[in-house]
């Protein structure tokens, strides 16, 4: 058997009867005042910094229920492999030991892009409810963003209404391809439209490159996969919204790449000529590359050095960098390294924290 397909076995299996990975349930029990561990402060210049987390990963163990015997049913489940246990008192204990206020949850891996109609509304309400339930007992602490089923644009587009008008969720999470396609193409209009009408971010989440590049390149030592696949297709996605004219089209959309951004904003010298150096670039960009950088892309902090955090505010400006936990995985966190560090002024310090994100979600 496929070892893959042997991991969503487990994984149907699992979700169940547990939650995994912070994947929630609405019945578990709030973290208990006696149980709760030490919460840290952050401070800059002597203020308490409000930290909001962008990317926290969650999961809605019912939706097995939903998806047992249709075609993406265990053998054909695209979802990650089984992951470590988080519940949500585990998650707030750990929010509480990093001192992040608040996480903004969304469920990621985008499995669901290979359903129907009918089964993909199904399978995103089931996820939606069940965020919204954590939410709506943890209001202080949480905030959700619709993962939406954008291999129909139209129906994506109806889920972000609900999502966050019937549900006071703050934004969507998209996967960077739809069936191999970018979803920067006037197909995907009706969903960009909406997103700029509510005025809401939409969290861009890669899923390992699958099928960017030869299914086998990165086998093999390092997770390259995940280590440069990630950012990999980060990068593809973010420079196609530049440079098809999707960003033009919708010039109040507010997209924040996950990974600082993929490669981007790390080599943006060679995307900011490409239009001018380039004879087939063939480019419908109307704007210098800069502009969308600095003004409708986002990124999260999640770059794990002094000094590629520094050259991240350079590129994009404080004011497009966010704080990112990638919780319940175990990276580096980057808290301290955006209050630490020495070339940003406390309030560049405070908008990365927390800032930034408190105006855009309006919390």
């Amino acid at each position: 058997m496929d070892h893959r397909a042997m991991d969503r076995r487990h994984f149907l299996a699992g979700v169940g009867v547990t939650a995994l990975c912070g994947y929630i349930a609405a019945t578990m029990p709030a973290l208990s005042a006696a149980a709760a561990p030490q919460r840290k402060i952050i401070t800059v210049a002597g203020r308490r910094m409000r930290v909001v987390d962008i990317h926290a990963h969650c999961m809605v163990p019912r939706v097995a229920e939903i998806v047992r015997g249709t075609n993406i049913d265990p053998g054909n489940f695209n979802a990650n492999q089984v992951l470590n246990p988080m519940r949500t008192p585990e998650r707030l204990a750990a929010m509480d030991a990093r001192g992040i206020d608040v996480a903004v949850l969304s469920i990621n891996a985008y499995w669901w892009y290979d359903a129907n109609r009918d089964l993909a509304a199904r399978i995103v309400r089931t996820h939606d409810e069940g965020v919204a339930a954590t939410c709506k007992e943890h209001p202080d602490r949480f905030v959700g963003l619709t993962s939406v089923a954008l291999q129909h644009p139209d129906l994506a587009a109806e889920q972000l209404e609900y999502a966050v008008k019937t549900l006071g969720f703050r934004g969507a999470s998209v996967g960077g391809r739809i069936a191999g396609e970018v979803p920067s193409t006037e197909t995907y209009d009706p969903f960009w439209r909406k997103a700029q009408e509510l005025q809401v971010p939409v969290f861009m989440h890669p899923n390992k490159a699958d099928g960017l590049v030869n299914e086998t390149i990165f086998e093999g030592r390092g997770d390259l996969g995940n280590i440069i696949g990630n950012p990999a297709e980060t990068t593809l996605f973010l420079s196609k919204l530049i440079f098809d004219g999707t960003l033009d089209r919708f010039p109040g959309l507010k997209i924040c790449g996950s990974h600082g951004g993929g490669y981007l904003p790390s080599y943006f010298g060679r995307t900011e000529v490409a239009c001018d150096v380039r004879p087939n670039a063939n480019c419908t960009s109307k704007k210098p590359a800069r502009e969308y950088l600095r003004n409708q892309i986002m990124a999260d902090s999640m770059v794990f050095t002094d000094e590629g955090l520094r050259h991240l505010v350079a590129e994009m400006g404080a004011s497009q960098v966010v704080y990112g936990s990638d919780m319940p995985f175990n990276w580096p966190d980057t808290i301290d390294l955006v209050a630490n560090a020495s070339y940003l002024s406390p309030a560049e310090k405070e908008a990365i924290l927390g800032g930034n994100l408190i105006r855009l979600l309006k919390l």
